[in-house]
């Protein structure tokens, strides 16, 4: 499949991620003055049928359900640092649940800003669910890009989901589980019953 970058691309970042019996071959392209990212994917499974695997992309990672249940999102606004669901970790609770399956950095350049060295990178982070770890993958490509006439830092994040329906099922079962838990733990009115205050006259 091609694709044509124009003006907006001037870099791209290659890997290729096993998946089933075969592998996708994965792009990000970036502009090294700029915050935003573009997946692009190939599958390569020779002469094997069609897996049946569904592909999401995501330019808000708090639209994904994955990121919802498992990982720990940092946002910070102020005059010299603007970040936007930047991964911080994953949840203490789901650290048996998922894994990582790759941890990547690119510096692009250095910067001085104000007695301070700043770093422009791309980094990507790969996870798995550990019980379907051929079957699932979630991407995340973090830009950081410092914008040098506001003297200011962006981090922006996009998000890539290739799962089959099997590894998409587990996922529902987890978020179901999530919202479930959240229910329970809301707590009820601490005052009886009895204690209510009726408005009328009567009884």
């Amino acid at each position: 499949m091609s694709l044509s970058l124009g003006k907006t691309f001037d870099r791209s970042y290659n890997l290729r991620l096993p998946f089933l019996r075969g592998f996708y071959d994965i792009g990000v392209y970036y502009n090294k003055k700029s915050s935003f990212l573009l997946f692009r994917v190939d599958p390569d499974f020779g002469s094997t049928s069609k897996i049946g695997t569904k592909i999401n992309m995501f330019k808000n990672l708090e639209s994904s359900k994955f990121c919802e249940i498992f990982l720990k999102l940092h946002n910070y606004r102020k005059n010299t640092l603007d970040i936007r669901n930047q991964f911080t970790g994953i949840k203490d609770e789901y650290l048996f649940d998922i894994n990582f399956i790759f941890n990547e950095t690119i510096s692009l350049f250095k910067v001085e800003l104000d007695d301070k060295v700043l770093f422009d990178t791309l980094t990507l982070y790969g996870f798995c669910l550990s019980s379907y770890e051929d079957e699932f993958a979630f991407i995340i490509a973090e830009r950081q890009n410092i914008v040098r006439r506001l003297n200011k830092k962006v981090v922006r994040t996009t998000g890539m989901q290739i799962a089959t329906s099997s590894s998409i099922s587990i996922l529902n079962e987890f978020y179901d589980e999530r919202q479930k838990s959240k229910r329970n733990n809301v707590q009820k009115p601490k005052f009886p019953l009895e204690e209510v205050i009726k408005l009328d006259n009567e009884g």
